[in-house]
């Protein structure tokens, strides 16, 4: 008898709204939410099989290091340590591959910058011709264009502060000059 009444108090709202406001299933005020739960499904069912099929494409998966051919004639074991550190994973064939190196699309951008990084200078084949000038190096670093920002994002250790990244400049220019490549000037 007490639940008779209850219920009565209550009303079909139980949550104190009018009974209006708690869709039921099957309602028209339920059919909305069921549809963008449907397609949420949905857009998550296609992107979860677009990242597998992604992983079928081969590129970005030649994770070779040639064997280094000759290297610049190093001012100081320091300068190279910097060049180490801030250029090496792209412009060298020393890359430090990472774990998502190997899963598409990140294994695509890191062998596209790899690829461009060695065919425009490649401190593991010095002298043997690259795409770029090797005194634009120098520039490079000084201006902030090397390394890029996205790979020091990831990379937090190639975030050179301003007194190694003048140390790493005046050590290419020495470098530069002691290799038969004439630097840039100073600014």
């Amino acid at each position: 008898m007490t639940e008779d009444i209850g219920d009565a108090v209550a009303g079909p709202g139980a949550s104190g709204r009018p009974p209006e406001a708690d869709p039921t299933p099957g309602t028209p005020q339920e059919r909305p939410r069921r549809r963008w739960r449907r397609i949420a499904i949905r857009v998550v069912l296609v992107i979860v099989g677009l990242f597998a099929l992604a992983q079928a494409v081969p590129y970005g998966r030649d994770h070779t290091n040639p064997k280094a051919v000759a290297e610049p004639n190093w001012d100081s074991a320091r300068t190279r340590q910097l060049a180490v550190t801030a250029c090496f994973d792209c412009h060298s064939n020393e890359t430090t591959w990472p774990w998502y190196s190997n899963v598409a699309p990140m294994s695509w951008l890191v062998q596209r910058d790899v690829d461009s990084g060695r065919g425009a200078l490649n401190f593991s084949e010095w002298g043997t011709g690259g795409a770029a000038d090797p005194s634009d190096i120098v520039d490079a670093v000084q201006s902030g264009d090397m390394p890029p920002f996205q790979y020091t994002l990831i990379h937090g250790s190639a975030n050179l502060s301003g007194a190694q990244k003048k140390a790493l400049v005046d050590g290419l220019r020495r470098t530069l000059a002691r290799s038969g490549t004439t630097p840039p000037r100073p600014r």
